[in-house]
């Protein structure tokens, strides 16, 4: 999976998050640009809907992926289905929930004809194509997430994962996980630091529309040292 973050859409939200000092750090101490948009990938830095020290939602920087011993690549995502029990989640789901807004997201599925007479083991060994899926009627899409802090070059960074879910509605034609996406009316209550997910969870969209992705050029990401 990666997102989308077109930079006309959100570029009040980019250019607040680009001037803080917490991004401007992560940038030099981590080696990774701070464009925040256009196609984002696990690693790179992401503008993120927390809350702030007084409960209250604000956007801050994120890096995506949570880091675990037993893997040298980010965990990009985490199932909802057992955010709550496992150990590497359990503590974000009841405490530390973020939301992504991204313009759409991709995913590699299994395409879909008219008529479609084929039976499901030929479906499932066509080649996968590259989707670009977002809420229907929004140019926004809310992408529900967790979060927690790690030390990395001596600094205390946000790193962020996705929750995903059982596909629903016309995703499961092409995949059979998507992420959990949010109605915008219920961002606020789901990084409420003393709310409940499970009821959140109960309310995630399934709405979502997909096309066949363009592939926008991927610029090299710009390094900086200290």
């Amino acid at each position: 999976m990666s997102l989308r973050i077109e930079p006309r859409e959100m570029a009040e939200v980019l250019i607040k998050v680009r001037k803080m000092a917490l991004a401007q750090e992560m940038s030099v101490k981590l080696g990774k640009s701070l464009i925040m948009s256009g196609d984002l990938y696990p690693a790179d830095i992401a503008p993120v809907l927390a809350p702030n020290k007084y409960g209250n939602m604000a956007i801050f920087p994120m890096a995506w992926g949570f880091t675990y011993k037993a893997t040298p690549k980010p965990l990009a995502n985490c199932r909802v289905e057992t955010a709550d029990s496992k150990p590497l989640w359990r503590d974000s789901w009841y405490r530390r929930r973020c939301v992504i807004p991204a313009s759409w997201y991709y995913e590699w599925g299994y395409p879909v004809y008219e008529d479609d007479c084929r039976s499901m083991i030929e479906h499932r060994n066509t080649k996968k194509v590259k989707f670009a899926i977002q809420t229907e009627g929004s140019d926004r899409t809310y992408i529900a997430g967790l979060y927690r802090y790690e030390e990395h070059s001596g600094m205390q960074t946000p790193m962020f994962s996705i929750l995903t879910r059982e596909a629903a509605g016309t995703v499961k034609d092409i995949h059979d996980r998507m992420p959990l996406i949010l109605d915008k009316e219920n961002v606020k209550e789901w990084i409420r630091p003393n709310g409940d997910p499970s009821t959140i969870v109960e309310k995630a969209l399934s709405n979502m529309v997909f096309e066949r992705a363009v592939d926008y050029p991927r610029f090299p990401p710009e390094t900086i040292t200290a």
